[in-house]
């Protein structure tokens, strides 16, 4: 029997417990006085979470270590002058879509995704290289242009081919890879809602130090667990064949979750309720309808799993027969239930029956109870296939080459496209349990072939939902000796950016009745430098005589539309809200989110800005509104600016670029 305290609150846990939800990777394990292990900051590693450089902490303590670690840390809260550049000529459906693809490196992705996106995100599934000496490593800087980052960072050569590590050299060093995953976890972290989960693939050489890594970052409580992907056999010869991998699961926070998670879509049991309503069209008599589903039934039996208990049919559907009706672990209710035959009572469950008797007698009036030859048997509850729920498993086994099929059916024309790519089915399996709600936001920062949008757009399909896709991919080229490469995809994101056209494309022309999803697009973003230059974020460098020369503070190559972008991603509004452009007085104005009143921002990138359009345009009242700083007529409208909104549209918030 627990103790009553007798004594005030200690302040100090209850401090412990907000920094843990703030910093999770702060907390660790220390001993007190006593010498017992307890809860405690890691100081050091907080000090390093509210430095912009290198925290020197030699204390000893019990944490995941390895060279790099603060260079990571550092690398992770590291601010970046980038932008994110719309490109309209490779999107779909740009003005309506909800979907974004983004083109360039994911840890400066998920930088500039951080006020967007922060605390939306439902589900996060990523596949990263694997460990194996031969993958790709990322290696993080900031200071330089996007070329010479990828240059430097020798992801591409001289002549921009794409290079890969030195499997000697760093391959299959640890510090290296976790040094390249860990700021991203780090930053995806901070984007998933309160319920949110993240999926992780990986399989040998880094599953443990992934798991640690995690229970740092998302804190040891919110890791939900190992699911062993049994996918094909392994031939190299070893002393273990390996047949798995892994995907590791994590959440933002376990008491915001589901209890338990439940999905209602799965292909085994759309075969087997379609089934079910097409012999109930054919046969009226139960005796044959009955004949023709066990016939069915005996020949499809062996591709049925996990749904192949469903082997009964009436006119209510497919059933199978379950134990719901008994108690489990406890002692439950105890009555006779008569068998409609014998007469005599059923034999009872070992812990008696789940309902009293008044719901037991419920259940018989709506024929819900199945009976054995005779009384001796157990009875069980009629489970229809329509309300079937499937669990996930703690093991799946999916032949891993599926994947390659699916990619293969939407490119006919190439023998090997993309090598690997992970099974649609498995990626449905984990987002059809997490992802119930229309709007409903997934990302996968390392995106691949997009095998993860693929399975997202199918299962919206089946479910008539709308939960919207972000797609990150570096434009790792491809070998030039590849197939991809010689019919003209040259780098990885262009065959991710295909596939989703494609598979927009084949879903697009297989209509179903009653079904309500009809985003089959995406808003192409590419990462690129600021739209402002650098006289803008460190004037101090420059002498006067460029400052001068520098009257417009914006990049000569970048249009209004780019600048748009950027002050979206500045004010942390949604990427994938709808834009209008309008033309008042003369000028051409971009409304995000709406074109009447109340819009999310009202933006005007032109040049000779009056006091007369100003009055124009405050008159929709929007939420945000911006203008180009050298973009007005005088200094005098300049200043009125914001007097005119305060007069006309006093909540709206008004800024310049």
């Amino acid at each position: 029997m627990d103790k009553l305290k007798m004594h005030s609150p200690n302040l100090t846990e209850g401090n412990i417990a907000k920094l843990a939800e703030l910093f999770p990777s702060c907390v660790t394990e220390a001993r007190d006085e006593h010498g017992k292990v307890k809860q405690a900051i890691d100081f050091d590693q907080l000090r390093q979470e509210l430095s912009d450089h290198i925290v020197e902490g030699p204390q000893e303590r019990y944490h995941l270590n390895w060279p790099g670690k603060r260079d990571a840390l550092l690398a992770a809260n590291a601010p970046i002058a980038k932008t994110l550049r719309p490109c309209r000529e490779e999107s779909v459906d740009f003005d309506s879509t909800k979907n974004l693809f983004i083109e360039g490196d994911n840890l400066e992705a998920l930088k500039l995704l951080q006020e967007s996106y922060l605390g939306k995100i439902k589900v996060i599934y990523i596949d990263p290289p694997y460990n194996t000496g031969k993958d790709f490593i990322y290696k993080d800087r900031f200071s330089d242009t996007f070329e010479d980052y990828m240059t430097k960072s020798n992801q591409r050569g001289d002549y921009g081919e794409g290079l890969v590590s030195s499997s000697e050299a760093q391959g299959k060093k640890h510090s290296n890879w976790l040094s390249m995953i860990y700021p991203r976890l780090k930053l995806a972290r901070n984007l998933l809602r309160d319920n949110g989960v993240v999926f992780i693939s990986i399989d040998d050489n880094e599953i443990a130090n992934l798991e640690r890594m995690c229970s740092e970052i998302f804190g040891e409580d919110n890791l939900l667990g190992r699911i062993i992907w049994k996918n094909a056999t392994d031939n190299n010869p070893s002393n273990i064949a390996v047949e798995h991998e892994y995907i590791l699961a994590c959440c933002k926070n376990r008491q915001y979750l589901n209890p338990v998670w439940k999905s209602a879509v799965t292909d085994i049991k759309e075969v087997i309720v379609s089934k079910g309503k097409e012999l109930n069209d054919i046969y009226k008599d139960e005796g044959a309808l009955r004949e023709a589903y066990k016939e069915w039934f005996k020949k499809h039996k062996s591709q049925l799993w996990p749904l192949d208990g469903y082997k009964y049919i009436d006119q209510g559907g497919v059933y199978a027969g379950i134990r719901g009706v008994h108690n489990p672990g406890k002692e439950g209710y105890r009555y006779d239930v008569l068998h409609p035959k014998t007469g005599e009572a059923c034999v009872e469950p070992l812990m008696g029956y789940r309902f009293p008797k008044e719901t037991m007698n419920r259940l018989l009036e709506e024929d819900r109870i199945i009976f054995g030859d005779d009384h001796n048997k157990l009875i069980e509850l009629k489970a229809y296939a329509h309300d079937y729920k499937e669990k996930l498993s703690s093991v799946i086994e999916l032949d891993g080459r599926s994947g390659a099929y699916d990619v293969r059916e939407l490119f006919p024309e190439y023998k090997t496209l993309f090598e690997n790519p992970k099974p649609v089915k498995l990626l449905q399996r984990l987002l059809s349990l997490t992802m119930e709600e229309d709007g409903d936001v997934f990302l996968d920062f390392f995106a691949g072939s997009s095998s993860s949008a693929h399975a997202l757009m199918d299962l919206n399909k089946k479910d008539s939902k709308n939960r919207p896709f972000i797609m990150v991919q570096l434009p790792e080229p491809c070998a030039p000796s590849s197939e991809a490469y010689k019919k003209g995809l040259l780098s990885i994101d262009m065959i991710s950016k295909e596939r989703i056209r494609r598979v927009g494309k084949k879903l697009a022309d297989n209509v179903r009745r009653n079904v309500n999803f009809e985003d089959y697009g995406f808003r192409v973003l590419k990462l690129d430098v600021s739209c402002f230059s650098d006289v803008y974020y460190n004037p101090g460098v420059f002498s006067q005589d460029i400052l001068n020369q520098a009257i417009d503070n914006i990049r000569q190559d970048r249009n209004p539309e780019d600048l748009l972008f950027q002050v979206l991603l500045d004010w942390g509004v949604d990427l994938s809200l709808p834009i209008a452009q309008r033309n008042i007085a003369g000028k051409t104005v971009y409304f995000v989110d709406g074109s009447d009143k109340h819009m999310a921002l009202a933006a005007c990138f032109d040049l000779d800005i009056d006091e007369a359009f100003v009055k124009q345009l405050a008159e929709y009242e929007p939420l945000r509104a911006v203008f180009r700083d050298a973009g007005f007529a005088n200094d005098s409208v300049k200043i009125n600016v914001e007097q005119i909104f305060a007069q006309k549209s006093p909540t709206s918030e008004v800024k310049v670029i």
